[in-house]
């Protein structure tokens, strides 16, 4: 049986109690030697860390659990990549931003036009807050960036400029297959090769009918970068295309007043002619120019008085040379027809059009190379192509055959002319050398 002291508590629970304030005590005159025998144990061994002192605050935060104060929201961004037909009031108003803001900046002429000419694929970053407009960029050319930002209750309006850099190189190709085979293979790029055919030589060669196996080329040609980067092919310079044994050669010149730019040959023609040889980007030539052609539809011998240009459903017509819209619609076995009037008695005539282009509109005028109309199958045809005549006062010439007028360098620019001209043909013949084996050429 326990017996009870006078404080009420039992012997036994005074004993544990004595006991437990004891354990207290030396584990409190006890911690001087356990930090003194951590701090040895730290300085033998390095690897090992002294306790990091805890804050209480840091007790309270991890008793307390996260936060549950909510983050204060911040500005906003996005990237639009515009569409067709989209307008920057509709980019505006999906973003939810203010449109007085973008009545505000139209009023200054200078963002107004960098504003409004959207093209689809153009790229907008819109910043804002609490659906204020606080900037906006977006590229309005290859070098050029409109950049604006907020500036107080104003907008701080900058163009930041980052302009190309050229490289010149050349290359040389021999043509076994193809124009397009043999420039790939030289590691020469489709627009340089395009442009040789069709801004270059185009009206002194037939690129469908003449090119030859053995058939050389040279061109120099600028290409362009930023920061560094490669960004995409540059003017042709200079070029030359031996074809059938007999050398072309061409340069670009422009004239310091600007006045005169285009492609020339070394003794200053003009290689833009009044026609171009052909006027659509055709696969083959489906039927040529054949006065006892034995017609497919009919089974009859007739005329066949313009040349077939075979090409998919939808390809641009150009207008061959630059003339008055005499008559644009339906024509019979033509089916969709244009037909320009050049003046001097010439008229060229377009059939089978799946369309006709907005810009070829009867009594209108049009320029050499404008798209007049796309390439189908309507009227008498058998299949998706262009017919293209070449009249003179009524009577058909072969377009194959026509001797094309030229034109000429301006007498008063022909110092300035033969100066960029010797430049650049004499690089063209240093990083476009003739082939080892190479024949000699005739030039033209």
């Amino acid at each position: 049986m326990n017996t009870v002291d006078s404080d009420g508590v039992t012997p036994r629970v005074q004993t544990e109690h004595h006991l437990g304030r004891r354990r207290w005590l030396l584990a409190v005159a006890a911690l001087p030697l356990f930090t003194v025998a951590m701090a040895y144990q730290v300085s033998r061994n390095p690897a090992l860390e002294a306790p990091r002192s805890i804050d209480l605050t840091e007790l309270a935060a991890v008793a307390e659990g996260p936060s549950t104060v909510a983050p204060q929201p911040g500005p906003e961004s996005i990237e639009l990549t515009v569409r067709r037909n989209d307008t920057l009031d509709g980019l505006f108003r999906a973003a939810g931003l203010d449109l007085a803001t973008l009545a505000q900046l139209r009023q200054r002429p200078e963002v107004r036009k960098a504003l409004d000419n959207l093209r689809p694929g153009d790229v907008i970053t819109l910043t804002w807050f609490e659906g204020t407009l606080l900037s906006l960029t977006r590229p309005i050319s290859a070098t050029s960036t409109l950049a604006i930002t907020r500036n107080g209750a104003d907008y701080a309006v900058n163009y930041i400029e980052n302009p190309l850099e050229h490289q010149v190189v050349g290359h040389r190709a021999r043509i076994s297959t193809s124009l397009f085979d043999a420039g790939q293979s030289a590691g020469i790029s489709a627009p340089v090769i395009l442009s040789l055919a069709n801004d270059m030589f185009g009206w002194d060669i037939d690129f469908a009918l003449e090119i030859r196996q053995g058939d050389e080329f040279g061109v120099l040609y600028e290409q362009n970068y930023q920061d560094g980067q490669y960004l995409s092919d540059g003017r042709v310079l200079a070029a030359e295309f031996v074809n059938a044994g007999k050398r072309h050669r061409a340069v670009w010149f422009e004239s310091a007043d600007g006045q005169v730019r285009g492609y020339f040959s070394p003794d200053g023609h003009g290689m833009r002619k009044a026609f171009l040889r052909a006027p659509v980007d055709f696969t083959r030539i489906s039927s040529r120019f054949n006065p006892q052609r034995l017609h497919p539809i009919s089974g009859r011998v007739r005329a066949h008085k313009g040349i077939d240009y075979a090409a998919p459903t939808g390809t641009p017509i150009r207008a061959a040379g630059g003339g008055k819209v005499e008559f644009a619609g339906r024509k019979g076995g033509y089916g969709n027809c244009v037909v320009l009037n050049h003046g001097n008695g010439i008229t060229t005539l377009y059939g089978h059009m799946s369309r006709i282009a907005k810009t070829a509109q009867r009594g209108g005028r049009v320029s050499q190379g404008e798209v007049i109309g796309y390439v189908g199958t309507t009227g008498a045809s058998t299949g998706p192509h262009l017919h293209y005549e070449y009249r003179v006062r009524g009577v058909h010439k072969n377009p194959a055959m026509v001797t094309m007028p030229r034109t000429e360098l301006p007498t008063q620019y022909r110092a300035e002319f033969e100066q960029q001209a010797g430049v650049a043909l004499a690089r063209l013949a240093v990083v476009a050398r003739p082939l080892s084996d190479a024949p000699t050429y005739a030039s033209n």
